[in-house]
């Protein structure tokens, strides 16, 4: 049978009505569920996922935690007025034998009776280390001055062209070190981050490049020029620098770092080619992973350095010789 127009007007809004009925009058219209999140722009970003945060040594693996929260002002602008650096001459000199604590994994456990703790500078505040010196203890900020860690909060100040292979640790991508006038006012930001949280000294991780597949034609003359400038940059604020493992640079190095920070020497057996650094009365803080305490205690007692067995993920336990 054949509809006039104004028929087939009324059918369609007899529809119309019957369907708008169905929902209800007081249940609100949802929207099915978003999988990936905008961008202000509009254009769509992969729902993000966690990143590890706290460092390594140059031979541990990364290890999974939260985010870091504390980052060095990015820009001049953004600086607070800093505590003045150290009077020259007060700057602290580790000597031989002190026993330590290396702790990398999250927020310092004070427990341990030690008058030396190496800490995580980006993870640790200034309350952290303010504790540790109530206590009597000297207190080394860890940051990594040879890799861009993609975990850092300040991880957007590095250009890319600086930025090369992946290193083998999650997240992290060697630094094109001959690049000095890029990494330095970075380097300088994060060692006054260190300085105004207190600490006594720094520990620059990976500062060997050159010996390692980088992506760049780092040479010998590089690292040291770098590494050079790391110890002008502590010693400008006052802080004590060591010197990250670099064995084959010791004798050219020994007399600008204040003491030396080393990885399986023992398991490696080069723990001799540290002697410099104990002859010039300045420690050398060194752990192995994997050999147990029977096999180096007794030529680190002999060496003078002060050892310990460690985890690979740098918590709070320790094993003193």
């Amino acid at each position: 049978m054949n509809r006039t127009p104004a028929a087939c007007a009324a059918l369609l809004l007899g529809v119309l009505a019957l369907l708008t009925g169905c929902a209800g009058p007081d249940e609100p219209h949802r929207a099915a569920p978003a999988s990936r999140t905008a961008s202000p722009s509009g254009e769509a970003l992969a729902t993000p996922t966690s990143r590890p945060r706290s460092p390594v040594p140059s031979r541990v693996p990364s290890r999974p935690a939260g985010t870091s929260t504390t980052a060095p002002p990015s820009s001049p602008a953004g600086t607070p007025t800093a505590p003045a650096s150290r009077p020259a001459g007060t700057r602290w000199q580790p000597r031989p034998g002190l026993a330590w604590q290396w702790q990398l994994d999250g927020r310092v456990d004070p427990s341990v009776d030690v008058p030396v703790y190496d800490i995580d500078g980006f993870e640790n505040s200034a309350a952290d280390v303010a504790r540790l010196h109530r206590a009597g203890r000297k207190v080394i900020c860890y940051v990594n001055a040879g890799a861009w860690e993609d975990f850092r909060p300040d991880r957007d100040d590095f250009p890319r062209s600086v930025l090369g292979e992946q290193n083998g640790w999650a997240g992290e991508r060697w630094l094109d070190i001959r690049q000095m006038s890029v990494l330095r006012p970075i380097m300088e930001r994060r060692f006054d981050m260190c300085r105004d949280k207190g600490f006594d000294a720094v520990e620059p991780d990976l500062v060997e490049g050159y010996a390692n597949e980088t992506g760049f034609p780092l040479t010998a003359g590089h690292q040291l020029a770098y590494n050079r400038m790391l110890a002008r940059i502590a010693h400008a604020r006052g802080l004590s620098i060591g010197l990250k493992n670099d064995l084959a640079q010791i004798p050219r190095l020994v007399h600008t770092f204040d003491f030396a920070v080393n990885e399986e020497c023992a398991q490696y057996d080069e723990c001799a080619r540290l002697t410099p650094f104990v002859a010039a009365g300045k420690a050398v803080f060194h752990v192995e992973y994997a050999e147990p305490t029977g096999a180096f205690c007794a030529e680190s007692r002999r060496l003078k350095l002060s050892s310990m067995r460690k985890r690979l993920e740098l918590d709070v336990w320790r094993q003193p010789c």
